[in-house]
């Protein structure tokens, strides 16, 4: 079976769908999820999207991220993100975002390693409410396409150029040919024991991008969340305590009752702080404290972490809350320009699946979903202005070849985490 398209994207997280609203209207778009729509990191997103706050925050805030990702970013997608951040949370807001505000302006919060407030949000659901609203935006236009639990087992190349992808839908494989291919598949959090991430999200594009020769970097950039829930032995994704907690003025506790940290620093330093508390006072979690805050203000912030607790016989009101750091975040995977163009001609890569640049080796709190904003934009606008002049051929696939992807592209993405960062093999999945 064959399907055409002009535009085809492979994920509908806030990348996925932000591209495809900002595609021109008389192009054909497809949109593919291994799942349903809603399994994506960015409906689990709490926390809210960084923005600089005006023009004499750029600065600041460029080297807010540079320091927190130790800095190895690349300074140019950097000065892109800051740059262009207002401009995008304003388009969100056009599109229907209703972000929690201070009167007539946004009620920034903070989070680690920024030196000001400058987190737009929407209480503690920002990512299930901004992909509400994409989605529905989304759903409104004639030229898209959502097909849910469809599979990317490979591209269809030719000369280096991306012709599409080959497709499970329903166990039957389809080949989807299009003139521009947008990966927005999301990381690597599935393939972890614990992580914050979606199960499904195993690196599969980052895996069919190894496998047809295009560019990938800095396997090795793996982010752990200082912050999950403590829930023992639990296979589930973990429920992730947001650092707007400690950017509200929690503390993290030993079991002692100590202050061990300052909780405002990068997520790495701070991750490493607990587990060095955990090995010394041979514990497996320390405690978040935010009892001290009035209890309708922890209520009305953060109603998700307080309902979500409460449901686990915790009460964040008066107790303490049992946390441990969990993988969350890849900052490597396919090597993009400030364009998202990977090194494959047609082939683009926007969210957590590619490598900007612009985290380093350590993500700034709520970087990500401001990423998968500014760059799958710039990713829509230059495929607006070149589109008309592909003029790209169907290629040719063999059935027998893609029947056993999926488990070929498990191998391909667990050998290079390990090869990259061989400490972490008994943290992964089947190893």
């Amino acid at each position: 079976m064959e399907m055409e398209a002009d535009v085809l994207i492979v994920g509908t997280g806030i990348a996925g769908m932000y591209s495809a609203l900002n595609l021109r209207e008389d192009l054909k778009i497809v949109m593919i999820t291994k799942s349903n729509v809603e399994e994506c990191n960015t409906y689990l997103a709490q926390g809210g999207i960084s923005t600089a706050r005006n023009e004499d925050d750029y600065d600041i805030y460029i080297e807010d991220t540079l320091k927190a990702g130790t800095y190895k970013n690349d300074i140019e997608a950097v000065k892109v993100l800051v740059e262009e951040s207002i401009e995008n949370i304003n388009k969100l807001v056009s599109l229907g975002v209703k972000f929690d505000m201070d009167g007539e302006n946004f009620d920034y919060t903070r989070e680690g390693a920024h030196r000001v407030n400058r987190i737009v949000h929407c209480s503690d659901k920002t990512g299930q409410k901004v992909f509400e609203v994409l989605l529905d935006n989304v759903k409104s236009k004639k030229n898209i396409n959502i097909i849910e639990n469809a599979c990317l087992l490979d591209l269809i190349t030719s000369d280096n150029k991306c012709c599409g992808g080959i497709v499970r839908i329903d166990n039957e494989i389809v080949q989807i040919n299009s003139k521009i291919t947008i990966l927005a598949s999301g990381g690597i959090g599935g393939l972890f024991k614990n992580s914050t991430n979606q199960r499904t999200l195993t690196g599969d594009g980052i895996s069919i991008a190894i496998k047809n020769d295009v560019e990938v970097v800095h396997m090795d950039y793996i982010q752990f969340h200082p912050t999950a829930l403590y829930e023992g032995n639990s296979k589930d994704k973990r429920f992730l305590i947001t650092e707007s907690l400690r950017g509200e003025g929690a503390y993290l506790l030993n079991n002692e009752g100590d202050r061990f940290v300052d909780e405002l620093l990068p997520r790495d330093v701070v991750a490493k702080a607990i587990l060095e508390e955990e090995r010394r006072t041979n514990s497996e979690y320390v405690f978040l404290d935010i009892t001290h805050k009035p209890k309708d203000f922890i209520i009305n912030r953060f109603p998700l972490i307080y309902n979500e607790c409460k449901k686990r016989g915790i009460d964040i009101t008066k107790d303490k809350i049992p946390v441990t750091p969990a993988q969350h975040y890849f900052m490597g995977g396919i090597k993009v320009d400030t364009d998202s163009k990977t090194s494959m001609n047609n082939l683009f890569a926007c969210g957590e699946v590619s490598c900007t640049g612009v985290h380093g080796s350590n993500r700034l709190a709520s970087n990500s979903l401001l990423e998968g904003l500014v760059f799958s934009n710039r990713a829509a606008e230059c495929i607006n202005r070149s589109i008309d002049d592909i003029d790209c051929a169907k290629g040719k696939i063999n059935i027998k070849m893609v029947q056993d992807c999926d488990k070929y592209n498990k191998h391909i993405i667990v050998e290079e985490i390990i090869k990259a960062r061989g400490d972490m093999k008994n943290e992964l999945v089947g190893c």
